[in-house]
């Protein structure tokens, strides 16, 4: 297979800037001062830790329902995940360092970001752990919608497993001030790709189990389980 990059990925402006692909002092203390600002409005309740793995890279894949998501996402693992975040968020200045620095990286939404995707691939070559919303954009408490096939496609290609994660709360944020919202999180047991499926196939499979640890409201498009599912 060809792994040369492509002229218009080579000389894209991204390239130009630091993406890390290691966890930093910069970064520990970012998520530190994050979980002090989260503490007053978040009550944060984790359960699956069990089903992590211990070493090695893979894609923790969540629902998305609000911008927060990926905070209670991070402060559940005991490791980095490194994420994609919308390119939009990166034209302010200020954000652009923080983001980068809270490992994070853009993607252009609406097209298939070549750069995006592979930088995602360095960080599982790496041995790290990437944070993804398989949606793709957030569904706002309407349901699970159709997911794209980015995530099983790195997962595919990188021989790693997909964990799954189901978050529910976030949408509560501010709404009952003083009183911290409840957050829960449930990490699921991972999804390893099989020999030969497909990234429609491996993609069908992960938001079939995601919708299965949400409430009926939430499954969306995903609320019936294909022929065959477990």
């Amino acid at each position: 297979m060809d792994t040369a990059i492509p002229p218009a990925i080579d000389s894209d402006s991204r390239a130009r800037k630091k993406y890390y692909l290691e966890e930093t002092p910069q970064r520990r203390a970012l998520i530190a001062f994050l979980r002090s600002v989260f503490y007053p409005i978040m009550k944060l309740d984790v359960a699956g830790t069990e089903h992590l793995p211990r070493a090695g890279a893979g894609i923790v894949a969540a629902n998305h329902v609000t911008n927060f998501d990926v905070f209670p996402m991070q402060f559940s693992l005991p490791r980095p995940i490194f994420f994609m975040g919308k390119a939009e968020l990166f034209k302010n200045p200020m954000m652009d360092v923080a983001l980068r620095n809270l490992s994070a990286f853009p993607v252009t939404r609406g097209d298939k970001d070549m750069w995006a995707m592979r930088h995602a691939s360095k960080a599982l070559k790496q041995g790290q752990w990437l944070g993804m919303f398989p949606e793709g954009t957030r569904s706002k408490g309407k349901g699970l919608s159709v997911a794209k096939t980015g995530t099983a496609r790195l997962a595919i290609e990188a021989g790693c497993p997909i964990i799954p994660m189901a978050i529910l709360g976030t949408d509560m944020f501010f709404k009952r001030f003083p009183r911290r919202a409840l957050v829960s999180v449930t990490i699921l047991p991972p999804l390893t790709p099989m020999e030969n499926e497909s990234p429609l196939a491996l993609t069908d499979r992960l938001m079939s189990t995601l919708a299965q640890a949400l409430p009926a409201s939430m499954r969306g498009v995903y609320a019936s389980l294909p022929e065959g599912f477990g």
